[in-house]
């Protein structure tokens, strides 16, 4: 249930609400590549960050946290920057019509920056491989990534944010929970289907990749909670796609399983953003 966006927006937070140190922000985000860049997408978001620009060259990850501290100006009653996880058919969070909508949706994350209206900045990640690093021909290794860029867009003004309710978003988690297990117990693997033993183990496999990530420990034990069944359900989903049968000839079972699984990837969605809403304010509380 992590990803760049959520590591960087959590722990810069903290920073910038004295509940962390810049090291801080620096170690979370080694956890997703050994280096990382900071580019302004044009003259605009060069000049509310104070970016290099026209002659664009990648700065590193202290100019990444100078950019941040910039943008979010001098807060003292709560946090500037809010997390958007987009998927097609649900943009929200999102300045319509820019490119910032559209390479946020392509990348399925991105941060925003700031309140006033003029100068609020959006920030996009994408990793880099080196040319060698490419999965080899049996797929038996996936590329580590070398860096992790990202892009800085100019806001027209701040994006609206849905803030969900905690309470309610583990709530429909429980349910969550049970109906992905289900399904991951309904499926029958078939001929065209991978054979696997223990699916279970698994979701154990994609859980254990979650637990390199730590969040600051300012935040909530009932978001930390809801952030780690989220990511139950997350790897459910995730392993119960692989298991389905390829083809049309899929059984009833496997036809109710994926009818089951479907829904409850906007589910997950709403807990964690509800979760890292909770762990961005909470910074602000102490």
């Amino acid at each position: 249930m992590w990803c760049p966006s959520v590591s960087l927006s959590v722990w810069a937070n903290a920073w910038l609400a004295g509940s962390s140190a810049p090291d801080d922000v620096l170690d979370a985000l080694s956890q997703w590549a050994p280096r990382h860049s900071v580019t302004a997408y044009d003259a605009v978001a060069a000049g509310h960050t104070g970016l290099p620009w026209p002659d664009v060259n990648d700065a590193g990850a202290i100019s990444l946290l100078q950019t941040l501290r910039t943008a979010a100006g001098r807060r003292a009653g709560g946090p500037a920057m809010n997390v958007v996880l987009p998927v097609p058919g649900d943009v929200r969070g999102l300045a319509a019509g820019t490119r910032f909508e559209r390479d946020a949706l392509v990348a399925g994350e991105a941060v925003t920056v700031g309140c006033d209206p003029g100068a609020v900045i959006g920030l996009v990640p994408y990793f880099e491989y080196d040319d060698c690093e490419e999965l080899d021909a049996d797929f038996e290794r996936v590329p580590e990534p070398c860096a992790l860029s990202w892009t800085v867009y100019a806001l027209p003004a701040a994006p609206v944010v849905e803030h969900l309710d905690l309470g309610e978003a583990e709530y429909a988690l429980r349910s969550a929970v049970r109906s992905a297990a289900d399904a991951l117990g309904a499926i029958r693997v078939g001929s065209g289907g991978v054979d696997v033993a223990d699916p279970r183990g698994m979701v154990e496999q994609v859980l254990e990749s979650e637990r390199q990530h730590r969040a600051p420990d300012h935040a909530p034990s009932r978001a930390l909670r809801v952030l780690e069944n989220a990511a139950h359900v997350d790897a459910i989903i995730t392993v119960s796609a692989g298991l389905m049968p390829i083809g049309t000839q899929t059984s009833s079972e496997a036809q109710i399983a994926s009818a089951a699984l479907r829904p409850l990837a906007a589910v997950v969605r709403s807990a964690r953003m509800a979760a890292v809403t909770a762990i961005l304010q909470s910074a602000w509380q102490r």
